[in-house]
């Protein structure tokens, strides 16, 4: 389930999406997430919806990969649906001493869980088309007016590639030692919430020394580099094309069509 996890992982491909400025799809991967959670119309969510399937079939990204990545979340949509489920008001269908189930508690259960699947798909997306160095030197750039007040825009924007980068990797490596765990007679299901965090033990351990050995790994090799020694540049200079217009004029239009729906509702 840990390979499922798609945020970080970058695929390969020749598709427009791909070629476009990594600027261009870090804005437009804010304004979608912004448009999902300001949305609360039907029409305004299934828009949303297609342009994120839209964006999948440009960018020749394959749809279990867009799947896959909604399996390690799975529980947490669950459990935004129930709580959605049993308390919000409206007209009552079922209920059983304290626990009712409405028919707004059910629209806003569904509505909620849709609206999570079209944000992990957005933020996947982002980092599926994107390749690392590219999505740092975007980073960098659109934060680059913060160096006027000294806030270190290069440094952010590195550690949050790194993050990003580090969540793959974090979740390969968790899911082989688990394995090798798994192998040695080791079991992950204990009984109750104390007998399941005592069965994490032989996991995570190993997990987070592997970690540290990572980034100090990483330390060395940035400062072997002569990383934050000078001004930094990006290590390809990209300009805005025709696939960055086209994709800020979609998100464009997909802006007017929600207002249009929100005065409509």
């Amino acid at each position: 389930m840990l390979r499922d996890i798609t945020i970080g992982r970058y695929y390969p491909s020749d598709s427009p999406l791909h070629k476009a400025d990594a600027r261009t799809k870090i804005i437009s991967s804010i304004a979608f997430a912004a448009m999902v959670f300001a949305s609360d119309t039907p029409a305004a969510l299934l828009t949303l919806g297609a342009v994120a399937a839209a964006a999948t079939a440009i960018g020749h990204i394959p749809i279990k990969s867009i799947l896959n990545g909604l399996k390690p979340l799975r529980w947490f949509i669950l459990f935004t649906m129930i709580v959605n489920l049993f308390s919000a008001d409206g007209n009552v269908l079922w209920q059983s001493r304290a626990l009712h189930v409405t028919d707004k508690g059910i629209a806003e259960a569904v509505m909620t869980a849709y609206k999570l699947v079209l944000f992990i798909a957005g933020t996947s997306l982002l980092t599926l088309t994107t390749p690392p160095v590219a999505l740092t030197d975007g980073m960098a750039r659109l934060m680059r007016p913060l160096k006027y007040i000294r806030i270190p825009a290069d440094d952010i924007a590195m550690m949050i590639s790194i993050t990003l980068r580090f969540i793959p990797s974090f979740a390969d490596e968790a899911e082989r030692i688990m394995k090798a765990q798994r192998a040695r007679g080791a079991t992950f299901g204990g009984r109750g919430i104390s007998g399941k965090a005592r069965a994490m033990i032989p996991m995570t351990v190993p997990l987070f020394a592997g970690a540290l050995r990572r980034s100090e790994e990483l330390a060395l090799a940035m400062d072997a580099r002569c990383y934050g020694k000078g001004a930094r540049r990006p290590r390809n200079k990209t300009r805005f094309g025709r696939a960055d217009a086209l994709i800020f004029a979609v998100m464009g239009i997909t802006a007017i069509f929600l207002v249009i729906f929100q005065i409509l509702h």
